[in-house]
């Protein structure tokens, strides 16, 4: 990954390692004393402008700007750099309209005369298969073999598909699903740490497409979640553009206490980094306290950056690393050439030495000894409490306004009790009631330590003859086949299963809402006194409604944790005078009596966590199940579309494509789709969630022969132009100008008629009419999201007209061929007195520039200048094609 013509190659050293001599860029000889002072994190980014520098796509002042960090870091609306990271990770829900585009390209660039087989990632991209399964299944030996066979059932069509792409594409390795979660496996197997590229060495890093991909930093990978056009553009070897980051340093001091988890260290951290304020920043950890952390402990740190609010959590590479790729099977060649490399480039790092302390925007400080026992919810991720305050903290919930920490309950209804019958037994259900108890998401299931301390606490619990209530629905989802292995060899298992915590799938599963259904009586019960009832996980979210819909409150905790709660079966108790239950002499069982030590956690993980697991369970890891193993799939390098699937479909992104370029699109008397106001988020614009009834997809669906139980989500359906299309825009919260209250619905100006987005859009295709839309500050914030900007292309939308843009979401637009327009200062909507009702003609340029202004004609005569928001040649290019992947595919067609 390093490009002809490069100016930098005068950079390029040798450097012998255990026999064998490598080459390297080695950046510190542009500035010894600048290099010095750079974050680690930093460092990574300016490694990788240098060695892919050819001055088009990222340039000699690209690297500058990145060597002049701690000048340009606090520069007033930021400045933008690019950054080609040397991979991409996806996980199926996200990754499979990435590989529905690449079949599309290879069917475009054969229709072209070119070699389809030329379409591949140019970077190394993983996908794993992890946020399909559901717990529908559990408590019982074969709860894991139904949910799998359940999981293969609902997504075959998707299934098929990606077997497909595991044998037809280069470059691209599809791990099968059963095999873990997407950022376990990047963690124990994918992640590279240094890249051998034919004898180059050169630092790992990524983009994926899920927010939690920045578990990875625990590692020493500089890595975070994008959407799925920036992760399409990196694997097709194409920059991203971000802002240089400042770069906050957490400073970690002082010994972890005896009966803390790395969970409570996360949730204090998380908690304390919201409170600081990260959003858009690099964390970077150092100091002494940081040795005190295993690798699993900064990777489950580094999981939840999302929460916290930064792009990174970065933890440089040490020894403690070096050990970890020793542990988890990694080959001694291997390691001795990612340490020498480190050490050669000063990218590793002594957390002891405060002379490799680099400059930070900011410090802030933790000490390690003040860790308590922590819980996280019911609402938020950051709120977290002490579990010695748990039983007030929720009491006060109930009664509080409604609210992050409130549920607005009267005096009247605190003290609610619901008496039902499950499995012949009767039962009572009040406010607090544990009702989902789950061990799950890669966050925790990743870390060893927390695993082990959540068997050995079973162990102690069975063996004092204590249980958990049947209707209580409880599972262990691990984020790898390794879990199993050490979870055996160490003996816990049975134990675990004896309360309920049977493997019920290899996946995100509870974590992401996949917790499947409750008992009909405990649902009935909870209903019947509106009850707030409580799922307590492991995971990294809890928002209310993800977990499960009867879950009001929901609570992320320790795996640990996790049992006791199931054990006692409500939040609302006092660990500390409360006892857990009672033993069959009826001597009274405190959390106490059974919570192991980190000192005997230790002493297991040490003979049980050993590199032969990881070497076995990594060995089978593209073998997939029987399931798998017998799914058939199509062979041939071009893939054959089914006209009649509803999950998988061949975009029209490049019907009538030619190999030269388009005339610059003239968008001539455009009506207005939508009249939007501020901060309209890819959430109000991405199709997400459930499928409404009513809603245009569901009529396309009912069309083909679905009921309403067969819909599934947006989510699995992804890979369907036609579907996602018309779930574009179709947000209830969505506040359109042109109607009376929110809602997907909009006027067909012509008409007059009020009609669904979708309709109304179809409406001017038909009539030949270009579309555009007007929008206030802010337009496309929130998370990436690719179908925010391919569903708008698909509905005809050839420009937004904005206040302002979110940028990421500005670039995914250019990409996908939409022209962003920007008022001028002091311009909107209103003071130009536009009502949206008018027709507008815009008018590109064929010599436009970055940064260009054009006119924009009224049809009642009046005009007014904006900013065409191409902000470099790059866009340019990328616009002139129609769009990125047009662009990539008449690139392509070229090579033969």
């Amino acid at each position: 990954m390093a490009n002809e013509g490069n100016p930098y190659e005068n950079l390029l050293r040798n450097i012998e390692i255990d026999g064998k001599t490598y080459k390297y860029y080695d950046v510190s000889a542009l500035d010894a004393l600048k290099y010095a002072k750079l974050p680690y994190s930093i460092r990574v980014l300016l490694e990788v402008a240098v060695r892919c520098c050819d001055d088009f796509l990222i340039r000699c002042g690209d690297v500058q700007k990145i060597l002049d960090w701690e000048l340009n870091q606090s520069v007033e609306n930021g400045i933008e750099v690019p950054f080609r990271p040397a991979r991409v990770i996806l996980q199926d829900l996200t990754g499979v309209p990435a590989v529905v585009d690449f079949a599309a390209m290879r069917d475009a660039v054969e229709a072209l005369g070119g070699d389809p087989q030329k379409i591949n990632p140019i970077c190394p991209s993983d996908l794993v298969i992890d946020h399909s399964v559901q717990v529908d299944f559990t408590r019982t030996s074969d709860a894991l073999t139904k949910n799998q066979e359940l999981e293969f059932e609902r997504n075959k069509e998707r299934f098929r598909f990606l077997k497909w792409g595991a044998k037809a594409f280069k470059n691209m390795l599809i791990v099968p699903p059963g095999s873990g979660i997407v950022h376990q496996v990047n963690l124990e197997y994918l992640a590279r740490v240094v890249f051998n590229n034919d004898g180059l060495l050169y630092p790992d890093s990524l983009v994926g497409t899920d927010s939690h991909t920045t578990m990875i930093n625990g590692l020493g990978v500089v890595g975070w979640g994008v959407g799925g056009i920036e992760a399409e553009a990196v694997m097709l070897g194409q920059p991203i553009s971000m802002v240089l980051p400042k770069v906050l340093g957490y400073k970690l001091v002082g010994k972890l206490p005896p009966l803390a988890t790395s969970t409570d260290v996360v949730l204090t951290i998380t908690k304390h980094l919201r409170q600081v304020g990260v959003v858009g920043k690099f964390v970077e950890f150092f100091g002494p306290g940081v040795t005190e952390l295993s690798i699993a402990d900064r990777a489950t740190i580094a999981n939840m950056c999302p929460e916290y609010g930064a792009t990174i959590g970065f933890f440089p590479v040490d020894e403690k690393s070096i050990g970890y790729l020793r542990q988890t099977g990694r080959n001694e060649e291997k390691l001795k050439y990612v340490e020498g490399y480190l050490r050669a480039t000063k990218m590793f790092r002594n957390y002891v030495d405060s002379n490799e302390d680099p400059v930070f925007s900011e410090i802030v400080e933790l000490d390690l000894g003040s860790i308590t026992s922590s819980v996280s919810g019911p609402k938020r991720p950051h709120d977290r409490v002490p579990v010695a305050n748990m039983k007030t903290d929720f009491l006060d919930c109930l009664s509080n306004k409604v609210g992050f920490k409130g549920y607005g309950l009267g005096s009247e209804k605190l003290h609610t009790t619901v008496p039902f019958v499950y499995e012949g037994h009767e039962y009572t259900l009040k406010h607090g009631s544990v009702v989902i108890a789950s061990i799950t998401s890669c966050t925790n299931t990743s870390n060893p330590s927390v695993m082990l301390g959540a068997g050995l606490l079973a162990k102690k619990a069975v063996e004092r003859g204590l249980t958990v209530m049947p209707y209580v629905k409880t599972s262990l989802s691990p984020g790898s086949g390794v879990v199993t292995y050490y979870l055996k060899a160490s003996g816990v298992t049975p134990y675990l299963e004896k309360l309920g915590f049977d493997i019920v799938g290899y996946g995100c599963m509870t974590c992401i809402g996949n917790s499947g259904p409750l008992p009909d009586p405990v649902v009935e019960a909870i209903e019947k006194g509106d009850l707030v009832a409580v799922s307590v996980l492991s995971g990294n979210r809890n928002f209310e409604g993800r977990v499960h819909p009867n879950t009001r409150a929901n609570y992320l905790a320790s795996p640990p944790l996790v049992i006791a709660y199931s054990l006692v079966g409500t939040v609302d108790i006092d660990f500390e005078t409360e006892p857990l239950g009672y033993s069959p002499d009826g001597k009274a069982v405190f959390l106490h009596d059974i919570w192991p030590s980190r000192e005997e956690i230790q002493e297991v993980e040490k003979q049980f966590v050993i590199p032969t697991m990881f070497n076995e369970v990594y060995s089978k890891i593209q073998n997939g199940n029987s399931s798998w193993n017998s799914l058939e799939a199509p062979d041939g390098i071009l893939y054959p579309w089914d006209e009649k699937s509803t999950y998988i479909k061949s975009p029209p992104f490049f019907e009538s494509m030619t190999m030269d370029l388009p005339p610059p699109p003239k968008i001539v008397d455009a009506h207005v789709l939508l009249n939007l106001g501020d901060s309209v988020t890819t959430d109000h614009i991405s199709p997400a969630g459930s499928i409404s009834r009513t809603s245009p997809v569901a009529r396309y669906l009912m069309a083909r022969g679905l009921t309403p139980r067969d819909f599934n989500s947006y989510g699995a359906r992804r890979g369907h132009d036609a579907v996602m299309a018309r779930g574009t825009f179709a947000n209830i919260r969505l506040v359109n100008k042109f109607m009376s209250k929110p809602g997907p619905k909009t006027i067909h100006i012509p008409s007059g008629q009020e009609m669904d987005i979708f309709d109304v859009a179809e409406r001017y295709k038909n009539d030949g009419t270009p579309l555009i839309i007007l929008a206030g500050t802010d337009y496309g914030s929130g998370s990436s999201r690719d179908w925010a900007a391919k569903g708008p292309s698909l509905l005809g939308i050839k420009a937004v007209l904005a206040e302002s843009f979110e940028r990421i979401h500005r670039s995914n637009l250019v990409g996908m061929g939409i022209v962003p327009l920007q008022y001028l200062p002091g311009q909107k909507a209103e003071n130009l007195k536009l009502t949206g009702r008018e027709r507008f003609t815009i008018s590109i340029p064929d010599d436009i520039k970055p940064g260009q202004q054009i006119e924009i004609k009224v049809n009642d005569g009046r005009s007014f200048n904006v900013l065409v928001r191409f902000d470099t040649e790059v866009e340019l290019t990328y616009f002139r094609h129609g769009g990125i992947l047009n662009y990539m595919v008449r690139k392509m067609s070229r090579k033969y």
